[in-house]
């Protein structure tokens, strides 16, 4: 999906945070500016942000996912043991999601995380940023935010990417970091069943 730049959204935000790391990287580890979301008093490598991106078609119209997309942290299907044994449990949502700026709580299983919105499309994109995490994911992963990009497909479908970003601090990095991607997609993929089973059921 292409926006009034003619770049795609996921070029938009891979470009944008490219420059948002480097900067992050210039400043150095003992200034106070570290970016949102990483971790204080990591070293550089621990601070590096990564990128997770997983999609999946679903037989639903984009309005349909759309709807069902705006309210996944509500996922009455019980993960898979992997997720359940390495990250914390969905609560609900409070708050609102419906417009930039808006900030919705994420209540979890021992602690919560507040997401900013950075940029709405409706029916075809939504980003967020976590402003703040009271939340232990192992090995100091830190959330910085994420996106959901909608593409319509022939035959009334619909390809959902959803994106992570986040920083990770246990070493040593070679082993935890496939390790991490593995996690961030199997949770994608768990959010993704969860949303087409709902657009195709509404």
């Amino acid at each position: 999906m292409k926006s009034e730049t003619g770049l795609t959204y996921r070029a938009q935000y891979r470009a944008r945070y490219r420059v948002q790391d480097a900067e992050a990287a210039a400043r150095g580890p003992g200034n106070a500016g570290v970016a949102a979301g990483q971790a204080q008093g990591a070293t550089d490598a621990d601070r590096e942000t990564k990128l997770i991106v997983t999609r999946r078609k679903v037989a639903a119209v984009p309005e349909r996912v759309w709807r069902s997309l705006m309210f996944y942290e509500q996922i009455d299907v019980p993960p898979p043991w992997l997720l359940r044994l390495l990250l914390p449990l969905p609560i609900r949502t409070e708050g609102s999601k419906a417009a930039v700026g808006d900030q919705a709580t994420c209540l979890y299983q021992g602690g919560h995380l507040l997401k900013r919105v950075l940029h709405i499309d409706p029916g075809r994109y939504y980003e967020f940023a976590v402003v703040e995490q009271q939340l232990d994911f192992g090995g100091d992963l830190r959330l910085a935010g994420g996106s959901y990009s909608l593409r319509a497909l022939a035959r009334s479908a619909t390809e959902i990417a959803i994106s992570t970003r986040y920083s990770g601090g246990r070493r040593p990095r070679l082993l935890w970091g496939p390790v991490e991607a593995v996690v961030c997609h199997r949770f994608h993929q768990h959010l993704l069943r969860s949303i087409g089973e709902k657009a195709c059921a509404s």
